[in-house]
């Protein structure tokens, strides 16, 4: 068996990828059609990965035995053994040296994590108004706090671009401008899901959470 290689928000994608194929085999009666939705499937799967071994690539983009429900169903639940559990070993130590600045950070009940579906680690402090991200960025555990303002409305995630309720999620910048003031301060936002394991679900693409993670700790 080959080792974990998928991460949760590739997965998500195929499961949206293998959705629209398994759509037009149920709905489209033109074969060629069909088989150019299936080529295609083929392509945008194999196109997640950088480098794919033979038994990976046959796992993932051997899509031409899928033709009823249950086919797809056989197919989406063969990989979930294969989906990486980047926080499984994380301890509630590591997690609060992240914050150092919250002596009495409460830690989410860590035993109750599916972590194969976890792209980020989120929870809220109710009592501060803070949510707090912790995310593996190339291996090494990043933590960013920020403010948590919920709308009460459903709204455009920008982490999982779905339609979902929304918190407007504010965090302050570590970064200064040369020569600027101690008082300096600067605070990027943005509308986030209010249930974070709803947005590990969704989410298909890490880049805008990485570019708004750069945003806090590095700068523009």
């Amino acid at each position: 068996m080959s080792q974990p290689f998928i991460r949760n928000h590739q997965y998500n994608e195929i499961k949206k990828l293998i959705g629209q194929l398994q759509n037009a085999c149920n709905s489209v009666s033109n074969l060629k059609v069909v088989e150019a939705v299936r080529n295609d499937t083929e392509v945008k799967i194999g196109g997640l990965f950088s480098d794919l071994t033979d038994l990976q690539k046959q796992l993932l983009v051997n899509l031409k035995q899928l033709q009823t429900t249950a086919d797809f169903q056989r197919y989406l639940h063969a990989l979930e053994p294969y989906l990486a559990e980047a926080y499984a070993d994380v301890t509630e130590n590591q997690i609060k040296k992240l914050f150092p600045k919250h002596k009495k950070l409460k830690i989410p009940d860590l035993t109750g994590i599916t972590y194969r579906f976890a792209t980020y680690l989120g929870w809220t402090d109710i009592a501060t108004n803070k949510l707090f991200i912790v995310y593996d960025l190339n291996g090494k555990l990043i933590g960013i706090e920020g403010k948590y303002t919920p709308t009460n409305k459903k709204g455009v995630c920008f982490v999982c671009n779905r339609h979902t309720e929304v918190a407007l999620y504010t965090a302050v910048t570590k970064w200064k401008p040369e020569g600027a003031s101690p008082d300096y301060y600067r605070a990027i936002g943005n509308y986030l899901c209010v249930n974070s394991e709803v947005c590990n679900k969704n989410i298909t693409d890490v880049d805008v959470l990485e570019k708004f993670i750069h945003g806090v700790l590095v700068g523009p």
